[in-house]
């Protein structure tokens, strides 16, 4: 037992070095009806315990998620039709039932100057 375990535990607790850098990642905005841009599917500002916990072993949506960061940071580094496509079709699937697929969207990075945020757009749908 005490070999699968050590067998298990990297899986379970894995080793920041598998990345070779971290930084900023891009967040995706959608121009809604009203012509203002949001972020799209913003972390909620607070999680219950109970509701954490379980997402620590069940969150598909999270995963979902995750895959779209990938595809922006794909578009941002070097833009393919492939990652477009895959973002086109799978931003409205991370909208609220019944809502309008976006007019658009963008890729921003949010970080901070001084006691300011700012917000630099380095890719949009709208450019020609």
């Amino acid at each position: 037992m005490p070999g699968t375990f050590r067998l298990l535990l990297p899986a379970l607790l894995p080793s920041w070095r598998f990345f070779s850098g971290v930084g900023p990642s891009p967040r995706i905005e959608i121009r809604g009806a009203d012509g203002l841009w949001r972020e799209l599917a913003p972390r909620p500002a607070h999680v219950p315990v109970l509701r954490m916990l379980r997402r620590l072993a069940w969150n598909p949506r999270w995963n979902g998620r995750l895959y779209l960061v990938s595809l922006a940071e794909r578009m941002v580094e070097e833009p393919t039709a492939h990652s477009l496509s895959e973002l086109r079709s799978r931003i409205p699937a991370e909208l609220p039932p019944g809502t309008p697929p976006p007019a658009a969207f963008r890729l921003t990075f949010v970080f901070r100057r001084g006691d300011r945020l700012e917000r630099e757009v380095l890719w949009s749908s709208e450019d020609p």
